[in-house]
């Protein structure tokens, strides 16, 4: 046999073996013998061609199989902790995805062809990220022909995933590279939700869709998984022929059982996702439609209804908008979060459907991010406040033009509410995660989520627009900032240098001197400084409050002020409150009956009012209403609802045994992002 056959042959049993790092280093040494080394009993193969015999234990080589091992989180590249990716030698430009999905397995199999851009002459190897995926093969595409490649997956990082190297030939050239990697997907991706038919509304058909933010499309295909990188895409997916399929791309071609796609934007890897399941369409305006399963397509129409209105706003505000499609997805109810901005396609969560139009302001939230986050993002998730709090701030200039000045202050107030909250006991053990720059060194940004960089960095943002004059001065900063870092992504220094270079030449080049960065970047807590806003509306929930905790039941029954005409976001406001009070006088079945029927609480089809009604019977330890808790917790698994609310119920001693019954129960049908978070929050791991 050849020498290069051996070669190939140990780089084949290295891959089916998993002998990781170590591709080229036994090409004599026979196949058979390789095989009955690994099978036994894990005993150490030496590199052949190193004599072993004299030497001392300390000069002895090390053993190129080792029992797998499992390391912790240190920071895994230069540009991004929590990607092993090098885009300073080499970045993805485009990418064309090929899959199979295959409902049974709970698979995607396939493959996908990265055209790199080599930025470094002579590179050994590219670093992709992965997680859980078996790779079958890789392939380097030049000239019209086709070569093997040698690759190997690293051990694992908990909760981050695994490196795949790629060796590259020597002297490789800077410029274009195409690498095709086949694959497919573990039956437990973290970034793939499957539901079965029962599990649907429709109860006839299985569902499929994907959460990629913020590390997990390395679950859906290798990648550099890191928003430092953007690049455009190509799809083709085969899928069962009476299910409609969704990606974050325009369709571009559609027969029974194939669809193709196309995403001429660049985007990181996060924004790729895909939804497959039983689903229809209405209109919204003139580039938008929502989707859903039948049985409340109309009512996601009606309840959506002002999209276009909000994408004309935020137009206004931002800029042209580039997507060309704006269309919604209403996902299931284990959909984790309220909304996610993927291009082309909003997945939004169906607790928004209140019936009233009420929540539907995350939809403005998640059309900021088309410019806030899609177009300007960024760089790694240490300054997650560049797409969060710039959204954020953005969203409630949209409800201000929409609704009023007063509005966009409440809102913004009542955020400030929120805050606190998450501070008080989500943040409680964790302080250095409140601040606006964070460190992700040690820790994935899973579990660095919250809502602080949403809420204090739109808060910094109002400051600053105060600082320097208010909305007709910063709002065509923001347009200009807008356009200089489109299709690019950054730091908190990009921001701003971008400040300093648009203010330094005018008459408030004085108000740069002004801002304490160090402050407000790496300060822990609620926001250094609270900008003036009109508290006319927050002061109505902020009293209501007052009373509510401080009076009992019955003074309570015979006060007037309990029963004024209140609006349904400064209802939610005055729960949020009320839960925030360290003493609540007789927070007893009472009083909780008295809540309920001043405010029509039980009928609320409002999930943000069922939320925080939920925490304040927790909060009273009405221990025979648990069950009601357990099917509110159950009824969807948007993680700014459930984790508090099984939070709150770990932290109450009776309640506890049931509520880690109930979540072990229901944990399969989360998405791994929401059931890792939550067992933390129980104590589970």
């Amino acid at each position: 046999m050849s020498i290069a056959k051996r070669v190939q042959q140990w780089a084949t049993f290295a891959r089916t073996w998993h002998i990781y790092d170590c591709t080229w280093q036994n090409p004599f040494e026979s196949a058979k013998l390789i095989k009955t080394h690994l099978m036994g009993l894990h005993k150490p193969i030496y590199h052949p061609m190193i004599p072993t015999r004299g030497l001392s234990t300390l000069h002895r080589p090390l053993p190129i199989y080792q029992l797998q091992k499992r390391y912790i989180m240190g920071r895994l590249g230069t540009v991004d902790p929590s990607s092993y990716s090098q885009p300073d030698l080499v970045k993805t430009e485009h990418s064309v995805l090929n899959w199979k999905v295959d409902f049974a397995a709970t698979k995607l199999q396939g493959s996908v062809l990265h055209r790199f851009n080599v930025l470094s002459a002579n590179l050994e190897k590219i670093l992709l990220d992965v997680r859980d995926i078996n790779v079958t093969n890789a392939t380097l595409l030049a000239g019209g022909s086709e070569l093997p490649i040698n690759y190997f997956i690293s051990d694992p990082v908990d909760d981050i995933g695994q490196k795949l190297t790629l060796e590259l030939p020597s002297g490789t050239a800077k410029g274009s590279l195409n690498v095709r990697i086949d694959y497919e997907t573990s039956s437990s991706a973290s970034g793939l939700q499957w539901l079965n038919p029962a599990q649907t509304l429709g109860k006839e058909h299985p569902y499929m869709f994907s959460q990629c933010q913020a590390i997990h499309a390395r679950s859906v295909f290798p990648c550099q998984d890191t928003p430092s990188v953007k690049f455009t895409y190509d799809a083709t997916v085969e899928h069962p022929s009476e299910l409609t399929t969704l990606m974050s791309a325009l369709i571009d071609k559609k027969e029974p059982g194939k669809t193709q796609f196309k995403q001429e934007v660049p985007i990181p890897a996060y924004l790729v996702a895909i939804a497959i399941g039983r689903l229809v369409s209405r209109p919204l305006g003139e580039n938008s439609n929502v989707w859903a399963e039948e049985a409340i397509v109309d009512e996601c129409a009606e309840e959506f209804s002002e999209t276009a209105v909000m994408l004309k706003t935020a137009s206004e505000l931002c800029g042209p908008y580039v997507w060309k499609q704006y269309d919604l997805l209403v996902m299931p109810p284990s959909f984790p979060f309220g909304g996610m901005e993927n291009p082309c396609l909003t997945f939004v969560t169906p607790t928004l459907l209140a019936g009233d139009k009420s929540l539907a302001d995350v939809v403005a939230h998640e059309i900021a991010h088309s410019w806030t986050g899609n177009l300007v993002t960024n760089k790694n998730f240490e300054h997650f406040w560049l797409n969060e709090g710039f959204t954020v701030f953005v969203e409630s200039k949209i409800v201000g033009r929409m609704q009023g000045a007063k509005e966009l202050d409440f809102k913004m107030l009542s955020n400030l509410t929120d805050l606190q909250e998450c501070l008080r006991t989500q943040l409680e053990k964790t302080p250095e995660l409140s601040k606006l720059v964070v460190n992700l060194s040690d820790c994935g940004p899973d579990d660095a989520f919250s809502s602080v960089p949403y809420i204090k960095g739109s808060t910094f943002l109002r400051y600053l627009e105060d600082l320097f004059g208010g909305p007709t001065v910063f709002e065509p900063f923001l347009r200009d900032y807008l356009k200089r870092y489109a299709y690019k992504s950054i730091e908190t220094n990009d921001f701003k240098a971008a400040l300093y270079d648009y203010f330094k030449d005018t008459d408030k080049k004085d108000q740069l001197g002004v801002i304490d960065w160090d402050l407000w970047l790496t300060s822990e807590g609620m926001p250094p400084i609270i900008p003036k806003f009109d508290e006319s509306l927050s002061n109505v929930t902020k009293e209501l409050a007052n009373l509510w905790s401080s009076k009992t039941v019955a003074e309570l029954s015979d006060n007037k002020d309990i029963k004024q005409t209140i609006s349904i976001h400064q209802l939610i406001d005055f729960l949020g409150k009320l839960i925030e009070k360290k003493d609540i006088v007789d927070l007893n079945e009472s009083k909780i009956d008295l809540l309920e029927s001043t405010y029509n609480l039980k009928g609320s089809k409002n999930a943000e009012v069922r939320f925080r009604v939920n925490r304040l019977i927790i909060r009273a330890r009405l221990i025979k209403r648990l069950e009601e808790i357990l099917e509110f917790a159950n009824s969807n698994f948007r993680m700014k609802f459930c984790r508090p609310i099984y939070r709150d119920l770990g932290a109450w001693p009776e309640a506890k045994p049931a509520a880690v019954r109930n979540f072990v129960s229901v944990k399969d049908q989360m998405m791994a992002v929401c059931s890792h978070t939550i067992e933390k929050d129980l104590g589970l791991k």
